[in-house]
């Protein structure tokens, strides 16, 4: 589920960098309530992806040591 959060985050962020269109507030409203509300979930999917991350390259330096 997070991974697609940061998906569709990663997809908005393209289109506004390419076109100039935020998708999530065309559909959504310009910072209405609802769009804040994906954005916030958005980063906080983005959050745990990272912390996720972390902790997987702990573990991974743990087993590959001799």
């Amino acid at each position: 589920m997070a991974i697609a959060l940061v998906v569709i985050g990663a997809v908005n962020w393209g289109v506004v960098g390419l076109f100039g269109f935020d998708v999530i507030a065309g559909l959504f409203g310009r910072l209405s309530a609802l769009s804040r509300i994906i954005y916030v979930i958005v980063g906080l999917a983005g959050l745990y992806l990272l912390y996720a991350a972390v902790q997987l390259g702990k573990r991974e330096r743990v087993t590959t040591m001799p």
